[in-house]
């Protein structure tokens, strides 16, 4: 259980109640994180917002490659919630369920991992963990596979990412069950 408790759902605004049911209608209960920005209406609806802008087929990085490096910030960022919400994204999208068990242990495995996901799940430890460490050459080891863009993309989801597994782990949000237990 979350370390803030639920507050009734009468209490939360009627845009926020809608989509609260919703996720009670799709996941069969209601995701933890939701309670807890729900009680911030506008933050919630521009979190969803952002969310949404990701989620487009034109982003810039691939639903698989996102959901990659989504479980390695949820893993360093000890959320529990994220990890299994992206493993289950991640084994919706490329079914590579080896690889998924193997994401924290990326580099002792490195032969599962294409170049490119190697260079995302490093940026993506840097960013979490010392982005005072990124400097030109780790851009320009990016550069070599990813467009400017892609990079910038990259940057703001892995930025996000932070952001959420922060607030989750921060305010003790639960795991859902979406799939088995990843470490």
């Amino acid at each position: 259980m979350s370390y803030i408790s639920p507050k009734p759902l009468s209490q939360y605004p009627f845009l926020v109640r809608f989509v609260l049911r919703r996720q009670r209608r799709v996941y069969g209960e209601v995701l933890a994180p939701a309670y807890l920005w729900g009680r911030l209406p506008s933050l919630f609806f521009a979190m969803l917002a952002m969310l949404g802008l990701f989620s487009r087929s034109r982003f810039q990085v691939s639903a698989v490659m996102r959901a990659l490096v989504s479980i390695r910030v949820a893993q360093l960022n000890g959320c529990s919630f994220c990890v299994d919400l992206n493993a289950h994204h991640f084994l919706s999208n490329s079914g590579a369920s080896e690889k998924a068990h193997y994401v924290a242990r990326w580099r002792e495995n490195s032969d599962l991992f294409t170049n490119e996901e190697k260079l995302i799940l490093d940026y993506a430890e840097h960013m979490t963990s010392e982005c005072s460490g990124i400097n030109q050459a780790v851009i320009a080891g990016l550069r070599a596979h990813f467009s400017e863009d892609e990079i910038v993309s990259l940057t703001s989801w892995i930025a996000f990412q932070n952001m959420s597994a922060k607030f989750n782990t921060a305010l003790g949000a639960e795991a859902h069950g979406f799939c088995e237990p990843i470490q």
